[in-house]
This record gives C-alpha cells, sequence and structure tokens, in this order.
C-alpha cells in the first residue's frame, strides 16, 4: 500500500494504479488525515471507543462522535438494516472535460470509487448507474460482496476511460431508481456539472426526496469552468457536437462568470428547495477532503441506520 500524502492531489493519484488501490487510497487518506488534523486534549472519552487508527475497520467508524469530539473514533455497532446506495456518474460529454490535470469525468469516478469502496466496507449494498453514455446503458444492481466491489470497479473504470460520450440528462435513471427503491429508503448520490439540469431531472430528484431518499449531488466543475483564466485569442470547442468559435477572453469574461455565478446560485438554490444535499467540488480539489465533508455532512451514510452512540446521543 503506497504510503498517504498530506493532501491527495487527483493528478497524483491518477497515475497511481488500478481503480481499487486509487479507491483505498482516498477514503484511508481522508481518515488518516482527519486524523493527524483532529482536536487533541479533549477531555471526553468513551469507555468503548479507541481512536482511529490506518487499518481498523472502516465500518466501525463512528461519525457522530467526530462531529461532537473533533477527533476520529472507531466503535462497534449493532446493524439495524442494511442500507442501500445507488451511485450515479453522469458520463455526458461535456464530462470529458479538462482544463485541469483530471477530466470531471475522471475526478466524479474517483469519487464514487471510494464512496463504494467504503459502503462495501460497511457491509452495505453499493450499486453503479450512469447516464449520458451513448455507447453501453451501465447499469450494476446493489449488492454487499467483496467480490461486487471488484465487478462495480471495474465497470467503473471502463466508462472512465471512454469519456464522456452522450447528452442525456439523469432524469431517466433517477426515475428508474425511484421505482426501484419504492418500498426501502436508499442514499443516492449524483455526481455531475449538472449542465443538464432540467424540470425533468428536478422532478425526478423531488421524488426521491418525497419518496424520503437521502439524495446528494456531487457538482462536479472544473477549476477552468469557474475561472475562465483564457487570455489571447481562444478556439473555444463543443464537446457535445461540432460547434466551434473564435473568441477573445477578455471581452467576454465578465459576462462569461457572472453567468457562472447565476448558474451556481440557480443549482444550489433549487437542488436546496428538494431536500438535497448539494456540493460544489472544482476537480483540482483533494479527494479525501470531497469524500470526508459527504461523510460529515450526512452524520451516517444514510437511512435506516445508525450507530448504537448515535442512538443513545439522539
Amino acid at each position: 500500500m503506497p504510503s498517504l500524502p498530506e493532501k491527495i492531489d487527483p493528478a497524483q493519484l491518477a497515475r497511481l494504479g488500478s481503480l481499487p488501490v486509487k479507491a483505498r487510497v482516498i477514503v484511508e487518506g481522508a481518515l488518516s488525515g482527519l486524523h493527524r488534523a483532529s482536536m487533541h486534549g479533549a477531555s471526553v472519552e468513551f469507555a468503548e471507543h479507541k481512536e482511529y487508527s490506518p487499518g481498523d475497520e472502516l465500518r466501525h467508524v463512528d461519525w457522530k462522535a467526530y462531529a461532537k469530539l473533533g477527533r476520529i473514533y472507531v466503535k462497534q455497532f449493532e446493524q439495524e438494516s442494511q442500507l442501500t446506495v445507488y451511485l450515479v456518474l453522469d458520463a455526458s460529454a461535456s464530462m470529458s472535460f479538462a482544463g485541469h490535470a483530471v477530466s470531471k469525468l475522471e475526478y466524479a469516478g474517483l469519487c464514487l470509487a471510494a464512496m463504494a469502496y467504503l459502503v462495501i466496507q460497511q457491509q452495505d449494498k453499493v450499486g453503479l448507474m450512469t447516464c449520458g453514455d451513448r455507447k453501453v446503458e451501465t447499469i450494476v444492481p446493489p449488492r454487499a460482496r467483496t467480490t461486487h466491489l471488484h465487478d462495480l470497479l471495474g465497470v467503473l473504470e471502463r466508462v472512465m476511460a471512454r469519456g464522456g460520450a452522450g447528452d442525456e440528462s439523469p432524469a431517466d435513471v433517477l426515475a428508474r431508481i425511484a421505482e426501484l427503491s419504492r418500498r426501502r429508503k436508499a442514499l443516492v448520490i449524483l455526481a455531475s456539472d449538472l449542465f443538464d439540469l432540467d424540470d425533468k431531472t428536478l422532478g425526478a430528484l423531488a421524488t426521491l426526496r418525497a419518496q424520503r431518499h437521502d439524495v446528494s449531488v456531487l457538482h462536479v466543475l472544473d477549476p477552468h469552468e469557474l475561472s475562465f483564466p483564457y487570455d489571447g485569442l481562444t478556439q473555444f470547442e463543443s464537446l457535445e457536437n461540432d460547434h466551434k468559435m473564435l473568441v477573445n477572453p477578455n471581452a467576454v469574461k465578465k459576462e462569461y462568470l457572472a453567468r457562472m455565478d447565476e448558474f451556481l446560485v440557480r443549482c444550489r438554490g433549487t437542488l436546496a428547495s428538494t431536500g438535497v444535499d448539494y456540493h460544489l467540488v472544482p476537480s483540482d480539489r483533494a479527494l479525501e477532503r470531497t469524500l470526508f465533508d459527504l461523510l460529515v455532512t450526512r452524520s451516517r451514510l444514510g437511512p435506516g441506520r445508525r450507530t448504537a452512540a448515535a442512538q443513545r446521543a439522539g
């Protein structure tokens, strides 16, 4: 196992090896990195807890204890019910943009791979669906076996290698999850640039929330899309059609940034109004930080199960 850096750079990780190795590095980096940065000297200790150290089983991490004490603990807990997690990857053409070191698709795939690894470590079920990929319809049904993780990551790796291929919105995939999960609550995580955030997609998200599913959106954008750092006459090419445009960036930068700001405000506002957990994630951000923020915001990995300590605290 490679030694863990202080911050896991996406470009460095992309060169590391197979996707299962990358997923484990992200998860271990999130936990060990936060262990180093946690608050020392906290006066409260739990008799049935011990502080996390690399190698401890990830399914025993008590996130509720971290929220209270600022330190990472592991604890045995009683499993109330098995959680089902659906990972949804936007594989549309716009996701292949890579103004920075890695494309949005690669970054999103790495985040979801790490989440899949963590879910399986907790002995829960995880499935994968992709949208916007015209070359193949990718559906990996949720299962909890370790061998299933290998299969899921293999499919995810192939999708990431192909690059973005289509322009379909996530609406149909989200609607399918709503249909499959009517009787059992689930956690749904969508990784997308949200360029196709239309009324149909918002309606599908609202349906999932109405069914009391937990829904998180990782809004993955390239730093160049957020800052528009271009200078001098530049030719821009659409990734979703053959359209090209020669532009003086200085003449359009102000309007572009204003429209980008409007876009971000709309995404955040409309998703919040439906009860969706929203995370804006630049594709140069340290991957362990993205994973940790997703977990801490939720306090747990989804509905239907809490740690014994959390039950007593609640």
